[in-house]
């Protein structure tokens, strides 16, 4: 059993299977649609879908072995993190990018489809792991 993989990295394999063929999809018709800023704004979709996506599972990781209060403080911070990091990166692509370099539409669209084809894998991966929960005990049965 120690080199059976660990649930995050079926979580992963399973999520980024759907996601990287919804990606390749995303790309060729941004770039039909657009051109070359549709494919920009695909791009730069994936990459930051991917990290976001990834860092959760970095962070579920992390906290396997941590007591609730902690790891809900640490998923607390992650979440909160990565809003403010998505609104930089928003930030940037308005200030320093135009509509000619990276289409916004592309790069909307893509971000929506690969965080449903990531959270849609990853859904499929969990309900296959069969992970066992410790049920509650019955009070009206008694104990052994």
């Amino acid at each position: 059993m120690a080199n059976s993989p660990s649930n995050e990295s079926i979580l992963l394999k399973g999520a980024l299977t759907p996601t990287l063929f919804v990606g390749a999809a995303a790309l060729f018709v941004a770039s039909f649609v657009e051109g070359r800023a549709g494919l920009f704004g695909a791009l730069l979709a994936q990459v930051v879908v991917l990290i976001y996506l990834i860092l959760h599972l970095v962070v579920s990781k992390i906290s396997t072995n941590l007591d609730p209060v902690t790891t809900m403080s640490l998923a607390m911070f992650s979440y909160f993190a990565k809003f403010l990091a998505l609104g930089g990166v928003l930030w940037l692509l308005g200030h320093f990018t135009n509509e000619s370099q990276v289409d916004r539409q592309s790069f909307g669209i893509s971000a929506v489809a690969l965080t449903f084809a990531w959270i849609g894998g990853e859904i499929a991966s969990y309900l296959r792991l069969k992970t066992h929960l410790p049920l509650p005990h019955d009070p009206h049965e008694p104990r052994s």
